[in-house]
């Protein structure tokens, strides 16, 4: 109930924000014209020409774009032909990515957190797997995920102290959030203990994969071009900087200036709408500024340069003697120093640098950072450093070497995303043909055809083995792939109860994703991925007619098993260690978070290995705890005692189920089912 009256608050929240987020949107808009463009995509719907299917990586702006692209690069290679679709929030980020990844990727903005446009985001897209990089928790991107099975990774996740006393105070609505991840791949320790503080139990230690910064293909163009204007100078580069700080800095560099004649200053906000104010500033402090907008190198007359471009900052730390760390003399956090270091430059920071604190922290035990307190211990500490070459070059050399010592996030990241997904990404394809959608397993299936979803296509190829006659029928039938022979069983989806009877096998129109074939196939193989005895997907199809919707399945056929009702009826009673199995079985499953709706006598096989396997997902989903584990166990109970009504003879005794509870209480334990 609780959670139930957060979301509510959550999403009442986000509607009466609406009116304030277009009015901060036009605002911004005056300011930088790009965030009134593609204003669609932010509420969810996307340029017809972006393709479903493969990876999505979301990053935010331009500091998780660059540092996703490496891990981009190791899916890519990791997972051959796999569409890779990158998002973020800010025009900036926008551009960092069509200028890294180019056409490598598609690329969209993830829209605003409301329930419809991420529906309409997740429908269009329909990806296997969503990474999300460092802590972008969105409650309802995570809910529609986790409803559509749709593992979601956050990699690069740090939480500060002061974060997680934030998401304390929101546990309401972070908790839920973050119980909805599939796998959490922390920066640090300190990160993991935080996020297992606030109830997330699947959390890895990976390390930052911002240590493995992939340098831009411009780079040495940029560098080239910058190399004879600044061979003679003393660069101190502010990258990063905030409102507060370039006035201190412009007020230092005129008391600098008098001991180092050759001193550059350069300015690189964090903000591109603030680009013209601190032109101002540098103007009405009477220094000689160049833009880098206005093209060319600076001059050697020049004092400051303010480069109010996108995506070079890289190149100006290569060419710094110094850098400052921008978001630090103000209490903002500070900014990712790993750019600077990795070029092995001596970087300063001011007091406030809690958003990166382990970096920095472990760059302060080494002596490879200069933090200071305040703008004149700043000022201090550049004098001594741009007068001590020396000092410079050993400060960024061990910089450097503590930077090289923590590479490995990138690899260690795409192994647990491996090991979560299993063989799901590399062999699940996606194939649409007019208003079909199949899904299959590339080593079952080459391809697949709408008639492979027809038992007289099998009947053709002399291929059917066999069916059940239930409610409604079950081929089996015979695929040889590549070799090797296969039991499938072919399944229709169809209606039941007085509906049933009037329209036997059309639905009411869902998106593909939330269709029952798709939402059973994408449930079993997660079962699968978990460990459990359930059947292997192999294929689904959905076909939309109008305004319903009609879905056939097939999954491989568990050899040499029987259900517990033939094998009671027609063979024998079952032993006390095999009905303990069965409850063990469904402990297992409750383990994992699974509601079986129909769990019944036939709908439990046992083979003649002695493993119980549970079958018919359809319509079934996962929970967290609660009274529907009950009712699973009551309706299996109530299916024996039907079946012993209807069977003669039918070798099953009401003290036989206090086996099946003794094996269930021997396995089960606490549940924490999202994970």
């Amino acid at each position: 109930m609780a959670q139930a009256l957060s979301r509510v608050a959550y999403q009442l929240a986000l509607y009466l924000g609406l009116l304030p987020l277009l009015a901060y949107l036009g605002w911004r808009t005056l300011r930088d014209r790009r965030y009134g463009e593609r204003l669609a995509e932010r509420f969810g719907w996307l340029p017809g020409h972006i393709r479903a299917g493969g990876i999505v990586v979301h990053t935010v702006s331009v500091g998780e774009a660059i540092a996703a692209i490496p891990l981009i690069k190791q899916l890519q290679q990791q997972y051959p032909g796999k569409l890779i679709t990158v998002t973020c929030t800010t025009p900036t980020g926008s551009a960092t990515i069509r200028s890294r990844l180019g056409e490598t990727v598609q690329h969209c903005y993830l829209p605003f957190d409301y329930p419809g446009a991420v529906r309409r985001f997740i429908n269009q897209l329909q990806p296997q797997l969503i990474v999300i990089l460092e802590t972008e928790l969105w409650p309802n991107l995570l809910q529609q995920c986790h409803r559509a099975l749709i593992p979601t990774v956050l990699v690069n996740a740090r939480l500060s102290a002061r974060s997680a006393r934030g998401y304390r105070r929101f546990a309401w609505l972070t908790r839920p959030a973050l119980q909805q991840v599939s796998l959490l791949l922390a920066q640090d320790k300190a990160s993991a203990r935080r996020f297992q503080a606030l109830g997330h139990t699947r959390v890895q230690v990976v390390g930052n994969l911002k240590f493995e910064l992939r340098l831009p293909d411009n780079l040495d163009a940029l560098s080239a071009e910058l190399v004879p204007a600044l061979t003679d100078r003393l660069v101190w580069v502010a990258g990063s900087t905030h409102e507060g700080e370039d006035e201190q800095l412009i007020a230092m560099y005129r008391q600098l200036q008098q001991q180092f004649s050759n001193l550059l200053l350069v300015l690189v906000p964090r903000h591109p709408e603030r680009f013209n104010k601190v032109a101002a500033l540098v103007t009405n402090a009477g220094l000689q500024l160049w833009r880098r907008s206005s093209s060319g190198v600076p001059a050697a007359g020049t004092e400051v340069a303010l480069v109010d471009s996108m995506g070079e900052l890289l190149s100006w730390y290569q060419q710094a003697s110094l850098v400052f760390i921008g978001g630090s003399l103000i209490n903002r956090g500070g900014h990712n120093p790993l750019e600077a270091i990795c070029f092995g430059k001596a970087i300063q920071t001011g007091p406030h640098y809690f958003n990166f604190a382990d970096a920095y922290n472990q760059l302060a035990q080494r002596q490879a950072v200069s933090i200071v307190q305040d703008a004149a211990q700043l000022q201090h500490n550049t004098a001594a450093l741009l007068a001590d070459t020396l000092l410079r070059q050993q400060q960024g050399e061990r910089a450097r070497r503590f930077y090289q010592s923590q590479q490995g996030a990138v690899v260690r990241s795409a192994k647990a995303i491996a090991a979560l997904c299993g063989d799901a990404l590399q062999n699940v394809r996606r194939h649409a043909s007019g208003s079909s959608l199949y899904w299959y397993r590339a080593d079952v299936f080459d391809d697949i055809a709408a008639g492979q979803f027809e038992p007289r296509w099998w009947q053709q190829q002399q291929a059917v083995t066999g069916s059940s006659t239930g409610r409604n029928t079950a081929w089996f039938v015979r695929h040889l792939h590549q070799g090797r022979q296969q039991q499938l069983v072919l399944r229709h989806y169809y209606r039941g109860g007085l509906a049933g009877k009037v329209n036997k096998d059309r639905f009411f129109y869902q998106s593909a994703l939330y269709s029952r074939a798709m939402q059973e196939f994408a449930l079993l193989q997660w079962m699968r991925q978990q460990g459990l005895a359930v059947p292997s997907p192999v294929a689904a199809r959905y076909r939309q007619t109008g305004l319903s919707y009609r879905a056939d399945l097939l999954i491989e056929r568990i050899s040499d098993a029987r259900d517990l009702a033939t094998i009671l009826h027609s063979e024998r009673a079952l032993q006390d260690s095999e009905w303990q199995a069965v409850g063990m079985a469904i402990a297992r499953l409750h383990t994992a978070g699974v509601d079986h709706t129909d769990l019944n006598c036939r709908n439990i096989l046992l083979d003649n290995s002695g493993t119980i396997w549970l079958i018919d997902f359809d319509k079934c989903r996962r929970r967290p705890p609660g009274h529907w584990q009950q009712q699973n166990l009551q309706r299996l109970l109530r299916s024996l005692h039907k079946e012993q009504a209807k069977l003669s003879p039918f070798h099953w005794h009401a003290t036989a189920w206090q086996n099946v509870i003794n094996g269930y209480l021997q396995l089960k334990k606490p549940l924490n089912p999202y994970n």
